[in-house]
């Protein structure tokens, strides 16, 4: 795997303090999101370049271990095991060579990229668990309105998983054991799913609240009545007040996006009224507009 310069990705120094790194990630995200960049494969790329070196940076945890190895960053406990065993050996009689940390990328290669048949330390074989994958999952807006079963090819194997209902463009679920085969008898990695979701209706989601713009006709503006709407999930029946101005919203509460993981839960849908206006009017109804503007 070719080392990958997260700091670069995100236009930063390497002594970066998380709020800057938070600054960058939210002010590029939004430059390269696909729904400010309808298929754009180019703008695609580095959206998922940008939240990947996010995910890294922004966790202390992993950022340091980043700092420390590398393209190997997600195997350093691994290896740093590795030296505490050798270490606890060579204080022994008759203990074994050393394992240097010059030597660490020549032993991540042959336990993790491929290699050899594994490592073998007190006569017994050395357990470990296998890589990681990562996959992505495109899907509609309309498939997470409600938990969504699909089944995945990774790897050659099958899998079977249910994305719940209200889950985020962008967020990562993981699946624990569908990853890598582990080395040596040790536990498979895991499978980390990545999910990209295309909106195209005429809601915009924002969290687990919806907008929608809602056209309204003048009569109806200034003298009040109903209007049948649509909703995620059906048609509602509005209310209008008199002398309704343009721009005005409603909130309909429970009728917005599912909460994630939370069953039943919903956030809110808001209504944003456009008043649109009369055209091609008769020379009756130019007479009229004519007599209202005398009266006021």
């Amino acid at each position: 795997m070719d080392f990958i310069d997260y700091y670069q990705i995100l236009g930063l120094a390497k002594n970066a303090s998380p709020d800057e790194i938070k600054k960058a990630y939210r002010k590029l995200a939004r430059k390269y999101h696909p729904d400010v960049n309808p298929d754009d494969k180019e703008a695609e790329r580095k959206f998922k370049e940008i939240n990947e070196a996010n995910e890294v940076l922004s966790n202390p945890e992993n950022r340091a271990k980043y700092d420390k190895y590398g393209k190997d960053w997600k195997h350093g406990e691994e290896f740093e095991k590795q030296q505490q065993n050798r270490r606890r050996s060579q204080s022994q009689p008759g203990g074994g060579q050393s394992f240097s940390e010059s030597d660490f990328s020549d032993y991540f290669e042959s336990m993790f990229g491929g290699g050899g048949a594994g490592f073998r330390q007190g006569g017994r074989s050395v357990k470990y668990k296998g890589q990681d994958l990562s996959a992505e999952l495109h899907l509609n807006l309309k498939d997470v309105y409600q938990d969504f079963p699909q089944v995945l090819e990774v790897g050659g194997n099958k899998i079977r998983v249910t994305i719940a209902a209200g889950i985020e463009n962008g967020q990562t679920i993981k699946i624990p054991g569908k990853g890598g085969q582990g080395i040596n008898g040790g536990p498979n990695g895991d499978l980390f799913i990545k999910i990209l979701l295309k909106n195209d209706t005429d809601f915009h989601r924002m969290g687990n609240n919806l907008h929608k713009e809602v056209p309204l006709d003048l009569y109806t503006a200034i003298l009040g009545g109903e209007l049948l709407t649509d909703t995620f999930d059906g048609k509602v029946k509005l209310k209008i007040s008199p002398e309704t101005k343009n721009g005005a919203k409603v909130k309909l509460k429970g009728k917005g996006f599912p909460i994630y993981k939370k069953k039943g839960e919903f956030g809110d849908l808001i209504l944003t009224f456009s008043i649109k206006l009369p055209e091609s009017l008769s020379q009756k109804e130019k007479e009229l507009f004519k007599e209202l503007k005398s009266l006021r």
